[in-house]
């Protein structure tokens, strides 16, 4: 996870049940770009299963969030639960 841990520890410290990023702001916060996946709605997906690859969902849900993105405007909203 060691790319996405910045997001991963902004998203801990935050105490709203709502936090809304567009993906520029995310990529600030990595200092990197996101891959172009990420422009795709599975990339964004809430799995569960250890045995995902996608290992960017770590980030948010171990910070206790779920993304749903809006791939049209670029911004993923992050939700607690």
């Amino acid at each position: 996870m060691a790319k996405y841990d910045p997001l991963h520890r902004y998203l801990r410290r935050q105490s709203a049940p709502e936090v809304v990023l567009t993906f520029s702001e995310i990529e600030n916060m990595l200092t990197a770009l996101l891959p172009k996946s990420a422009r795709r709605r599975e990339w964004w997906a809430n799995e569960t299963s250890a045995a995902t690859t996608h290992v960017q969902r770590h980030a948010w849900m171990k910070a206790g969030y779920r993304a749903f993105p809006t791939i049209e405007t670029e911004r993923v909203t992050f939700r607690r639960g």
